[in-house]
């Protein structure tokens, strides 16, 4: 199998590929490798993956010098003719696209940026898909939920009280899966991702704000009274569960079919700071400010449409879990 990973220096995208290639699949993966956070991250998981150039030529592929099954290129999924080319090159299989704009509370400052990523750039992976005949697994997020007072939240709950442009972004993804799944019969599966957490972890995620502030005895904010819960889901479980939907997909047809990705164990803020206080044996100074109206106060996936379908949910213990990406953040930010 061939696989497109988009967004393969970020986060999920890294991981993803990480566990592409351990198992002898072949991957192309590309990045446009903006300075949204701090690039070097970016950097060190493309060196995880044998990838060792800095000064990327735009649309220049690179072969690994780690895993032969393993290609990357510096390119924006905006730019329609370029991500077209590659798809007649190289006759993907699965596409999995993880490039888009992240961050909840930048969307409401820069709102073009997700509009060029999180609309355009998917719009042109998914007319790709439908030309080329591909399967498209792609990230949504827990954010689609919003103001919604039911939880745990269910893929069968309404989708209409957005509080970002983010969400509205990852709403509009999955209507226009949607679409070209019923009018296309292009086979998609959305991934409604509930605050994914580890190693190599975004630098502008709550638990590495904290664990960094913390090691530099700098005070950590606290929007609201520190009670708002996140259902914090082990990176390498997300990773194993997109395997597991693979393989699943190899057997069943999957039509516009999307699932919630979470721990099913809420986590408050306050309790995660404890953690990492305890695992990095320094205390926090804590600021409170006023809770931020963009944020949802609780998220809580249900999981059970997801077990149904693969027999599987993400199990890793938090503290386990936590353990492991302050193990590697201690090494990481020695090294930065």
């Amino acid at each position: 199998m061939k696989y497109l990973v988009t967004g393969t220096a970020g986060f999920i995208g890294f991981h993803l590929t990480k566990r592409l290639l351990e198992i002898g699949e072949t991957v192309v993966g590309i990045d446009n490798l903006n300075d949204y956070y701090d690039v070097r991250i970016k950097h060190a998981r493309l060196k995880e993956l044998g990838i060792f150039e800095i000064e990327f030529e735009y649309n220049k592929i690179v072969k690994s010098q780690k895993y032969t099954n393993f290609k990357f290129a510096k390119i924006d999924i905006t730019e329609k003719t370029t991500i077209s080319k590659h798809f007649e090159n190289e006759s993907f299989d699965i596409v999995c696209n993880f490039a888009a704009q992240a961050g909840i509370m930048y969307s409401t400052i820069n709102p073009e940026a997700y509009k060029q990523s999180n609309i355009i750039g998917f719009q042109n992976i998914i007319d790709c898909c439908k030309e080329h005949k591909c399967k498209l697994i792609y990230a949504s997020s827990s954010s689609v939920y919003g103001e919604n007072a039911k939880i745990p939240f269910s893929e069968n709950d309404t989708i209409s009280t957005p509080k970002n442009y983010y969400a509205e972004t990852k709403i509009f993804n999955e209507q226009l899966a949607e679409k070209y799944s019923k009018e296309f019969e292009i086979e998609t599966i959305g991934l409604r991702l509930f605050s994914v957490y580890g190693t190599f972890g975004r630098p502008d995620m709550a638990y590495m704000i904290f664990a960094k502030s913390i090691l530099n005895n700098q005070s950590i904010n606290i929007y609201g009274d520190g009670s708002m819960k996140r259902d914090l889901t082990f990176v390498e479980d997300v990773v194993t569960t997109i395997e597991k939907l693979i393989a699943y997909s190899a057997e069943h047809k999957l039509y516009n079919e999307i699932f919630n990705i979470g721990s099913t164990n809420p986590i408050p803020v306050l309790e995660l700071i404890e953690f990492l206080e305890n695992l990095l044996e320094t205390k926090a100074i804590r600021n409170y400010l006023p809770q931020r109206y963009e944020e949802i106060q609780t998220t809580f996936a249900d999981t059970s449409k997801l077990e149904n379908f693969i027999n599987y949910k993400p199990n890793s213990p938090f503290d386990k879990g936590l353990k492991k990406f302050v193990e590697w953040y201690k090494q990481f930010k020695i090294k930065e």
